[in-house]
């Protein structure tokens, strides 16, 4: 059977994005050099074995920014996505805050596994890291889960799962489409972050109910704007 169609547009992103000025990330922050970011890689990954696995769950799914040898579906049991990382840069603004993903406790998660292709791990590592840690102020935000894939349980690395080193909000669905309809920042709006991990889990034959409810709201809401 054919898989519903997505509400969410590319017609709701662009009429939902607005180009923003203001600094990508929070002015107070110390951003992590790369002497910083491989000494963090070491930490993370001393002991471990190789290919190292990276679970993914929202924005790495469909831009890993890294050398992926393989994706394979995966389960993170003990886990599920929830928007409740506030933002006020990135992709929002004090004007226009928005939510990014973090996995919080109970349920059950699908996602993908990316293995970081062999011979790249120094370079692969600095480039999600410094993505998803950004500063000095959120690398404590990775971790080591247990997931289950087809070839049986282990850990990954993946970030934002609870508990967190940063302030989160726990929203009604109705209130976080409210925010997502409207958050644009320096790096886009949250309208396409949502389209975007929405076709992602789609793509890999992941249905996720809160995303997929997710986007139905955050339409809804845009098809009840005035037009012009």
């Amino acid at each position: 059977m054919k898989a519903p169609t997505l509400r969410l547009t590319e017609a709701h992103v662009a009429r939902a994005t607005r180009i923003v000025d203001g600094p990508r990330y929070r002015d107070d922050w110390h951003m992590l050099e790369d002497d910083e970011l491989d000494q963090l890689a070491d930490d993370l990954t001393r002991q471990r074995g190789k290919p190292v696995p990276i679970f993914a769950y929202g924005s790495l799914i469909w831009n890993p920014g890294f050398a992926v040898s393989d994706r394979r579906r995966a389960t993170a049991p003990g886990w599920h996505r929830q928007f409740s990382i506030p933002l006020d840069h990135f992709r929002g603004s004090p004007e226009q805050p928005g939510l990014m993903l973090a996995l919080a406790s109970g349920g059950s998660c699908e996602g993908l596994i990316l293995d970081i292709a062999r011979g790249t791990e120094r370079d692969s590592l600095r480039a999600v890291l410094k993505r998803e840690l950004v500063a000095r102020e959120l690398a404590a935000n990775a971790r080591w889960i247990e997931v289950e894939t087809a070839e049986g349980r282990f850990e990954a690395l993946t970030f934002y799962a609870d508990p967190v080193d940063i302030p989160l909000t726990r929203l009604p669905v109705e209130e976080q489409a409210r925010l997502l309809s409207r958050a644009n920042g320096v790096a886009g709006s949250g309208c396409e972050y949502l389209l975007r991990t929405a076709e992602g889990l789609e793509a890999a034959g992941i249905h996720d109910a809160y995303i997929w409810q997710l986007q139905d709201l955050v339409a809804a809401e845009i098809d009840s704007w005035p037009a012009g």
